[in-house]
């Protein structure tokens, strides 16, 4: 009897698991509804239509939810390692603040336990409630979760202490009998040296001025976003040999803009023309319009190679990416520019930062290329990517 109602249990909860995840995708739940006897894996991927198997990060959480106990003693200590992952982030994948599937996944699946909780336990929960907080102010769930109000601590700006009174010392009103005859006798200044010492103070102050001016940060030196790059989907529809480069080929390059652009880049080594043709690439678009070889280049194939640049290849763009598509960086959302500016170096100040991890993801400073499929990624690990 008890095995039924751990199963009723399983079943309930991955329902409300594929309702949370279709609202956030706005698609309607009824026709994956009828799926939920499959593994909660296997129903994720099939919602976010994305190839997520060898998401080490995302597969850690699905398991974490579907592992989830009932009972009391096990859902305390699942609810206590859940607060200790979050101590140190925001949201549960993606290292950086926009929830992913996995804490969608996360909130729906913990949910009915955390509101039931008495206030005592909730507060030895701290980074649990803020990130639940987080998640349901962040994603509207319409009727599907009752709300979890968190007691916030209300926050008094600390008041500015009134300046201390100074206390006259008496008789400083009466001046002494021969203060005047002391004070003149002692001041051996001619007013017609007050002037230069006025300018000498000017000066020192404008030199004090200049140096403290020479320590500010030039413009130049500040670190850029990868926010600036225009990242997006293309698909290769023609490659062939540069005319006068064996090193070079030419793509045409499907972005969604009506008309192919034509890119050359140095893959001839690598790559095949064939190899080439119909496959999806990660494709800088606003680059600045150059020839290489006396053939024009309108934009920069992102590719993965190896230390001793012995391994070459374009990244991988998951399939099911639309082109035209922007790739994204969660935590660096901004207006990419029109057009770099080679003068101000910007694509070679960004591109030290963009590199495969160990699991080969591509990524800026740790955080990976997404698009609407997932991850781009690259056969080798740990590879510099430009």
């Amino acid at each position: 009897m008890a095995s039924v109602s751990n199963e009723s249990v399983v079943l309930e909860r991955k329902r409300t698991i594929v309702s949370a995840l279709c609202n956030s995708r706005s698609l309607e739940p009824a026709k994956f509804l009828d799926d939920v006897t499959n593994d909660l894996k296997s129903l994720s991927i099939n919602i976010m239509k994305t190839a997520l198997e060898n998401n080490e990060e995302f597969n850690k959480w699905v398991t974490y939810a579907e592992n989830f106990p009932s009972d009391s003693k096990g859902c305390s200590d699942g609810l206590s390692q859940l607060n200790e992952s979050l101590s140190g982030k925001s949201v549960l994948v993606g290292g950086g603040s926009t929830p992913s599937e996995a804490d969608i996944i996360v909130f729906s699946t913990i949910h009915p336990y955390v509101i039931a909780l008495p206030i005592s336990d909730k507060n030895k929960l701290p980074h649990l409630l803020r990130w639940m907080d987080y998640i349901q102010n962040k994603h509207d769930f319409k009727e599907l979760f009752k709300w979890i109000v968190l007691e916030k601590a209300p926050f008094d700006p600390p008041l500015a202490k009134p300046a201390a009174k100074v206390e006259a010392e008496p008789n400083t009103k009466k001046a002494a009998p021969n203060a005047k005859a002391a004070t003149s006798g002692a001041d051996t200044e001619k007013k017609s040296d007050l002037p230069k010492k006025q300018a000498t103070g000017n000066a020192e102050a404008a030199t004090e001025k200049k140096k403290v001016a020479e320590k500010v940060p030039d413009d130049k030196d500040k670190e850029l976003s990868v926010s600036l790059l225009k990242i997006q989907i293309g698909l290769i529809r023609k490659a062939s040999k540069h005319p006068s480069a064996d090193s070079l080929l030419v793509e045409e390059i499907d972005v969604g803009e009506g008309k192919c652009r034509q890119v050359v880049s140095g893959l001839a080594k690598f790559c095949s023309p064939e190899e080439l043709t119909n496959r999806l690439v990660a494709l800088i678009t606003n680059v600045k319009p150059g020839k290489l070889r006396d053939v024009v280049s309108e934009g920069l194939v992102l590719c993965a190679s190896n230390a001793d640049h012995t391994a070459v290849e374009p990244l991988i763009v998951p399939a099911g990416a639309k082109i035209g598509e922007c790739v994204t960086f969660s935590g660096h959302e901004g207006k990419p520019e029109d057009v770099l500016n080679p003068k101000k170096k910007q694509l070679d100040k960004i591109t030290p930062n963009l590199f495969t991890d160990g699991k080969g993801v591509a990524t800026f400073k740790g955080v990976p290329f997404m698009t609407s499929a997932g991850p781009c990624t690259s056969t080798i690990p740990n590879a510099i990517v430009k």
